[in-house]
């Protein structure tokens, strides 16, 4: 069974777009898009376990430049 998550990023000033097509980009992340509103981007990670998607988040997508902080959203129902 596969683990699903929204994380929702915030960024640096004018830094929305550049983010949110490097996230794109990483493994694991089905899509990635910048928003408005109190974050900047959103992005769809999909993993094997919890335990994964929490590595991929930190190791991956929190070293992005320009990322400043993230919020995991894991879905709960399909």
């Amino acid at each position: 069974m596969s683990v699903r998550a929204y994380v929702l990023i915030q960024t640096e000033v004018g830094r929305a777009a550049s983010v949110a097509k490097a996230v794109r980009e990483l493994p694991h992340v089905e899509r990635s898009d910048d928003v408005t509103g109190p974050y900047d981007v959103i992005a769809l990670a999909e993993t094997d376990s919890v335990e994964e998607l929490g590595r991929i988040v930190v190791t991956r997508i929190q070293m992005v430049e320009g990322i400043t902080r993230t919020l995991t959203c894991p879905i709960v129902g399909d």
